[in-house]
């Protein structure tokens, strides 16, 4: 039987391109063996599952990239195996033809239309944050027939385009795909890049640049409606004190059902997300959390006849209605939000609340307004939970103000204050004007 040997792989490199699923999208750094790795696995996969005539491709965003990986392909087979006469190369096409009949083919996605039509085994697509959208849809056309295994890597090169959008879906879980991301720490501990050479790159580059090539991290180019930096200021490990309001997103199957408790400072406490129960079950953990505490639930649709058995129970709990539109409550109710993330009156723990929030866009409409939304394809389940806390603490904070006035007034505690008869109080205040360090 014929015998393939492949140079060794760093263990980031077998977890995220050499992995079980069909499917695998990575983020990485430049030059940290993602190309290589990705073409030992396009030709394993040709060599190992490869008939004659069947297509195996290398997708590149234009033909001179193309041109570049079919170089480097040559290269590596004349490494693998001296024995070339098993190969053929054919500049021409970017083709090489494997001894099993099998083809290995460059193609370039600055044509879209030319990329349809194919039945195609298996893919790599390379530089995927600088292809074409239009590039991607036929490239996932050519592997629908043979259910054709797929690699998608490249740089992080902001948020605003498709590959980074996929990448958040396959990283959140979604079923059949990888996500993987690669860091110059990563290429350095493997010894595929020097630290120097990194530090250098560091110091040549402008930062936000820097931290998309070499960590994967992608710059705030617009579109997130919160801030990239805000959100980052506001993550904290969960509070240890116990939730005061609650905010509730409803889901059943598809989507997530989100339970968010904040404390009396704006902290998140509780946060409970599942999905896949039936609605009697979704009830009981809602009330099981939230028991009598004051919580704003989603009431759209199917979420009204929940309130109306909710409220059976838990008195305190009321209902929000997501309509459309910018001006909708939805609309207004992220704007709350994005006030108490930008003022650092929240605070949630990381993970994936985090990651909605940092994939958060903003769109602008065709009557000229602003709307915001998850991108297409992904949730935003803990996001709608957050602001619905948040706004409900709002509500909720005058409420118990009054209470604690009613309780002043009652008798049981007192506060008196100075008059201009109590020379020490004056004094003091005299001295604190005149003396920013006497202070109060």
């Amino acid at each position: 039987m014929p015998t393939l040997k492949l140079p060794p792989m760093a263990q980031y490199q077998m977890d995220a391109i050499f992995c079980a699923e069909r499917s695998s999208i990575i983020e990485a750094t430049t030059k940290c063996g993602k190309t290589f790795g990705c073409m030992c696995w396009l030709l394993a996969e040709a060599f190992e599952r490869g008939l004659r005539g069947h297509e195996f491709w290398w997708v590149a965003p234009v033909y001179p990239q193309a041109e570049i990986a079919f170089r480097r392909f040559k290269a590596m087979l004349g490494a693998i195996d001296p024995d070339r006469s098993k190969w053929k190369p054919n500049a021409k096409d970017l083709t090489v033809t494997l001894p099993n009949g099998s083809i290995i083919r460059h193609r370039s996605g600055d044509k879209p239309d030319n990329l349809y039509g194919e039945d195609v085994q298996a893919m790599v697509i390379d530089e995927a944050t600088r292809l074409r959208e239009e590039a991607w849809h036929a490239c996932r056309t050519t592997i629908t027939a043979t259910r054709g295994r797929l690699r998608i890597i490249g740089n992080v090169k902001g948020r605003r385009n498709w590959a980074y959008k996929l990448a958040q879906r396959a990283k959140a879980g979604r079923e059949g795909w990888r996500y993987g991301r690669m860091t110059a720490d990563d290429a350095i501990e493997a010894g595929i890049l020097k630290r120097e050479e990194v530090e250098a790159a560091a110091e040549d580059l402008p930062e936000d640049v820097f931290r998309e090539l070499y960590y994967a991290e992608p710059s705030d180019d617009g579109g997130n409606p919160f801030g990239l930096k805000h959100i980052a200021a506001c993550i904290e490990p969960l509070s240890g004190e116990a939730p005061t309001v609650f905010g509730v997103d409803l889901a059943q199957s598809h989507d997530w059902t989100v339970i968010v408790g904040l404390d009396d400072e704006g902290r998140c406490s509780f946060l409970d997300r599942f999905r896949g129960d039936s609605w009697p079950m979704i009830e009981r953990r809602i009330l099981a959390a939230c028991g009598s505490m004051p919580t704003l639930i989603d009431s759209t649709g199917l979420g009204k006849p929940v309130l109306d058995r909710l409220r059976d129970e838990a008195p305190n709990v009321e209902g929000q209605v997501f309509t459309g539109g910018e001006r909708g409550s939805k609309q207004q109710m992220m704007r709350g939000l994005a006030v108490a993330i930008q003022s650092r009156a929240v605070s949630f723990p990381p993970g994936v609340v985090v990651d909605e929030l940092e994939a958060y866009e903003h769109v602008y409409t065709q009557s000229g307004g602003v709307r915001y939304s998850a991108p297409e394809g992904m949730h935003d389940d803990c996001v709608c939970a957050l602001a619905l806390a948040v706004q409900m603490r709002s509500t909720y904070r005058p409420a118990r103000a009054e209470h604690i006035g009613r309780s002043l007034a009652s008798g049981r505690t007192r506060v008196e204050f100075g008059d201009a008869s109590d020379g020490d109080v004056i004094s003091a205040y005299d001295r604190a004007r005149e003396d920013p360090d006497f202070g109060f």
